[in-house]
């Protein structure tokens, strides 16, 4: 593993279901810069097959960026840490959500900064300039939530008085991590303190736990850093990094989103095409109870 300066750290949570879609994010990091030698790749996983590992390690052969596992089973991070948290019950989501909470734990000591993204991102622009940008002294960077009444007030926007919704809400799917600053925080300590044991169970899981835990503490970058939810007319924005943050999925067979065909191609037609199948399949053996 790099342990010089030069790094670019960027880290990555993922079951084994989402493996393409973790290696089109990686691999479009990759292709937006010359310096593909620098990148660190982090992926926190679960259950990860030999088999997709294989395509994973891909990124490493055809750009020579450095890929570090951390698979999560065995571990504590998915369990004692995160037993006082609300377990994640919805089909989309996974208890693997929490693992970006506890990254300063896997990353090496003498990692500074370390990019997070999510697996439904894709990067159009050279990542060092984000992982270089001046934080003006705060422990996270990241874009508000376009939507931040609802995240933050939920239906008929009723109050939840661990989070204003008169200030700041931001996304969690894209964020630039001051990790010296980042380790000094004891985050389920400060949010216990912070929220009432009865309203636990009203966070939106780790988003709602970093607008708390670092309120006043992340910098608001550009919203063309983490385009959220991007549908065709928001091509004319020339956004920076596209967040598929929407039910529809660019990895669908005909996705109505932003840069569907370049999606297609950053994960490149063999994969997307074998990827499809695999949901197919999945979804398949769900309906009839046999997965």
């Amino acid at each position: 593993m790099k342990n010089t300066g030069d790094a670019i750290h960027v880290a990555l949570t993922f079951d084994d279901a989402f493996w393409a879609p973790a290696y089109a994010t990686m691999r479009s990091v990759c292709v937006a810069t010359d310096r593909k030698a620098d990148l660190v790749f982090h992926l926190l996983n679960l259950g990860l097959t030999p088999a997709h590992r294989k395509d994973l390690d891909a990124i490493s052969e055809e750009f020579g960026a450095t890929l570090v596992y951390h698979p999560l089973e065995g571990t504590d991070l998915l369990g004692e840490r995160i037993s006082r948290l609300p377990a994640v019950k919805t089909r989309r989501l996974h208890n693997i959500v929490y693992a970006r909470l506890f990254i300063q734990h896997l990353l090496p000591a003498d990692a500074e900064r370390v990019i997070y993204l999510d697996c439904d991102v894709i990067v159009r622009t050279p990542i060092e300039h984000l992982a270089e940008m001046d934080m003006a002294g705060r422990t996270i960077a990241a874009v508000q939530q376009p939507e931040r009444f609802k995240q933050a007030g939920g239906r008929d926007l009723r109050e939840f008085k661990a989070i204003s919704m008169a200030r700041p809400y931001f996304n969690a799917g894209v964020m630039l991590i001051d990790l010296a600053r980042y380790r000094q925080v004891d985050i389920v300590g400060v949010l216990l303190d912070r929220v009432p044991a009865d309203q636990i169970g009203r966070l939106y899981y780790d988003q709602d736990i970093i607008n708390i835990v670092f309120a006043d503490d992340i910098f608001e970058l550009d919203s063309r850093w983490n385009l959220q939810n991007p549908e065709t007319s928001h091509e004319a924005f020339n956004p920076l990094i596209v967040h598929y943050s929407g039910s529809i999925k660019p990895w669908a067979l005909k996705p109505n989103v932003a840069y569907a065909r370049t999606y297609r191609h950053t994960m490149t037609n063999k994969l997307f095409y074998r990827y499809w199948r695999y949901r197919v399949v999945r979804a398949t053996k769900r309906a009839f109870g046999l997965a």
